[in-house]
């Protein structure tokens, strides 16, 4: 930890929201564990008795109830005061009737992982006011010397608080001991934030691990998001592939055909010795150079399905790319098992994209590719030494290859600081 940013801390717009969150959040946490501790043990006790069910299993209902209200609640104090959006569980679903709606709360997982977020968030609430509370200390202690000074003097001193919970309470009876005081409020505000900011980490963890959606949930969300990334984006490669199609080869087919039609009515007419045989010549060349440029852009179109060069391997197929780049790159691949051709010619296209963007965008000078597989995962990292300042922008090309890469499971992490250098890592598992 650098000093500069110890000395900073408790001046940041950072400290004094999380302090004001950390006083918020203290009361209701009290409040919160004592509505959710006591109707939650009162009513399990009811329902173990047969006279009692009743009362309990309507104390259990309104206990779950209140909770997802409670962790309502705590998300959007956390998303106003913090910044922090944690998602939101699903909705509860109803069940039929009275006795099914009875089991469907009792069943309600969400509900039950707010109550243990309420009841595990006191300790760390408590922290955090207790991190406020260096704050006020070290105010306190630092204004010390003007009390003095305006009257603030009893026989037995001016008491200078300490912001350790035991110890006594030391009094300053001279001038020269509210330095003391002073420097004592300096340490304890220099301190304060990093205590506050400790108890908020722990309420994060708390808060996400327990109020918002399930792991199962989370994955069948993402899930959901990559099936309908992988389906846009096949719907998009087919659209750009009919239009290529119809702007090139087909329409040099088409003068192919013309070009023919032509040469055969010239021929179709004479019985004798052709009269333009130039002509016919010209017809034919032209033909001739139609169809090639034809085969040749029908060999880019297969090359952006997918590169011949891949036939070989990835690691001879970005040798070529490399070869072929605006850069000057150096390569570095170690792929002892193959993976599946899907996640190839992913890896491929995600080589080609990063080395176009630093050759247009970094102002880079040269490149160094270094692809790795390890920990079951293939690894691609691209690295340039141009001005950095990279970033995932909606509609870029970044935002683009990020959401391919999530169609596998792909991770995609940045490292690119204004003045550079750029390192971009993409984690790719072995198979679709």
């Amino acid at each position: 930890m650098q000093p500069r940013a110890v000395l900073r801390a408790p001046f940041t717009r950072r400290a004094w929201f999380e302090a004001a969150y950390c006083l918020a959040a203290f009361p209701l946490a009290v409040l919160g564990f004592v509505v959710t501790l006591v109707p939650l043990a009162l009513g399990a006790a009811l329902t173990a008795t047969l006279v009692g069910a009743v009362l309990g299993l309507v104390l259990l209902v309104g206990v779950l109830v209140l909770a997802r209200l409670s962790a309502s609640l705590h998300r959007g104090l956390a998303a106003r005061l913090l910044g922090e959006r944690t998602a939101p569980p699903p909705p509860f679903r109803r069940g039929q009737g009275i006795g099914g709606r009875i089991d469907a709360r009792l069943r309600d997982v969400t509900a039950w992982r707010a109550i243990g977020y309420v009841l595990a968030r006191l300790p760390v609430a408590a922290l955090g006011a207790y991190g406020v509370a260096w704050w006020i200390t070290a105010l306190l202690n630092l204004t010390l010397p003007l009390r003095w000074v305006f009257g603030g003097r009893t026989a037995g001193g001016i008491p200078m608080l300490t912001p350790l919970p035991a110890g006594g309470t030391p009094h300053i009876s001279t001038w020269p001991g509210t330095l003391v005081s002073v420097a004592a409020g300096a340490a304890t505000l220099l301190a304060a934030p990093w205590l506050v900011r400790a108890a908020v980490a722990a309420d994060r963890r708390l808060r996400h691990a327990l109020l918002g959606p399930g792991e199962l949930t989370q994955r069948v969300r993402a899930l959901e998001e990559t099936r309908a990334l992988a389906v846009d984006d096949a719907t998009a490669r087919l659209r750009r592939l009919e239009r290529d199609l119809h702007d090139g080869p087909q329409v040099r087919l088409v003068a192919v055909a013309l070009s023919l039609d032509m040469a055969r009515e010239k021929l179709a007419d004479q019985d004798g010795p052709i009269s333009d045989p130039d002509g016919v010549r010209r017809l034919v060349a032209t033909a001739h150079r139609s169809a090639a440029e034809t085969l040749s852009e029908l060999r880019d179109l297969s090359r952006g399905l997918h590169p011949p060069a891949l036939d070989e391997g990835l690691p001879d197929a970005l040798a070529t790319l490399a070869a072929r780049s605006a850069l000057p790159v150096e390569l570095s691949a170690e792929v002892p098992v193959r993976p599946t051709q899907a996640i190839e010619t992913m890896a491929y296209y995600c080589v080609a994209e990063l080395l176009a963007n630093a050759a247009k965008h970094s102002g880079a000078r040269r490149a160094v590719v270094t692809v790795t597989q390890r920990d079951d995962a293939l690894r691609l990292r691209v690295t340039d030494d141009g001005s950095g300042g990279a970033r995932v922008l909606a509609g870029g090309g970044l935002a683009g290859l990020h959401q391919r890469i999530r169609t596998v499971d792909g991770r995609l992490h940045i490292s690119s600081p204004e003045g550079g250098p750029t390192a971009i890592t993409v984690v790719l598992p072995p198979h679709a």
